[in-house]
């Protein structure tokens, strides 16, 4: 399928822990998408924006060649491809967090083992995916190890004799339990991000850009959004704002012919339960109403 360079491209997992969530915050950001008979590729069918479903690990040198504008990775594979690119390259940059796939790159040990800390690393060996993070934090830190790059099963990497230690991503930690490992200390924090290409963007492009990241901080920022209308007597805003868990300040308007009412509109985040509701009742609020929000836009 050929497609005018003039459309723009995202480059997303075709598979694994951020491939179905990534694709869920593109339509909640309002792209519809027609797959491609390999399923490889999604031709955006109402906004002049296409996905590219590729490895996590391509999503980077996608990026840098200029192949996809925008893309969304796991914040610890930008990093590692921005340590390790040669020098005077211009790394994509991250543009926004986008609160799932969180994760930690931790440095673990084996359970028993004599290392209960950093230090007690120096002069040995530790085997990673990600070089050049453990590089970085190593000389940060004064510790001069031996890095031992495996492509994976790097937590089997001590009981092989080819390492004393790992450097490894660590979710819940059941992989690092199995295999008799426990953390050590976490050199970075990671969670999917919205990454962009370092070239420069034709004002076309860089529109279409602004516009898509608009939308995606919108279908966050509505996630468990709930928006609450009420009329209450002037006199109980004050309290009445106490009980809200409000993102920003309410909306107050003055009822027609009542001058000692007024009609409150709040958005609110987290719980927003009946006992909210009955506490709110009982400071005078009436008509109360709970609507969910499906959509926001700064």
């Amino acid at each position: 399928m050929t497609i005018a360079r003039d459309r723009l491209r995202v480059a997303v997992q075709k598979s694994g822990r951020l491939a179905e969530t990534s694709l869920s915050l593109l339509r909640r950001a309002g792209l519809s998408f027609r797959a491609s008979r390999d399923r490889l590729f999604l031709y955006g069918e109402n906004l002049p924006i296409d996905v590219l479903l590729v490895r996590d690990d391509d999503i980077p040198g996608l990026l840098m060649e200029g192949s996809c504008e925008l893309g969304i990775v796991g914040r610890n594979v930008l990093a590692e491809q921005r340590l390790t690119a040669l020098p005077g390259t211009d790394a994509p940059a991250e543009r926004l967090a986008l609160g799932f796939g969180g994760c930690r790159l931790s440095l673990a040990v084996t359970d028993g083992g004599p290392i209960t800390v950093p230090a007690q690393l120096d002069g040995l060996r530790i085997a990673t995916s990600y070089p050049g993070l453990l590089a970085d934090w190593l000389a940060v830190n004064g510790i001069r190890a031996e890095i031992v790059v495996l492509s994976g099963s790097v937590e089997i990497a001590p009981r092989l004799g080819k390492a004393d230690a790992i450097c490894d991503l660590v979710s819940s930690g059941a992989t690092l339990a199995a295999n008799q490992l426990h953390e050590l200390v976490a050199i970075l924090h990671s969670e999917a991000v919205l990454a962009a290409s370092p070239h420069p963007l034709g004002s076309a492009k860089a529109e279409q850009v602004e516009r898509l990241c608009a939308r995606i901080e919108g279908a966050q920022s509505s996630d468990g959004a709930r928006l609450l209308m009420l009329q209450a007597p002037r006199t109980a805003l004050a309290a009445i704002t106490r009980l809200l868990p409000v993102r920003e300040s309410p909306s107050v308007l003055s009822l027609d012919g009542l001058p000692d009412d007024i009609a409150v509109q709040a958005l609110c985040s987290g719980a927003l339960d009946w006992q909210h509701l009955e506490d709110l009742k009982r400071l005078g609020a009436r008509g109360l109403m709970v609507l969910n929000v499906e959509r926001m836009l700064a």
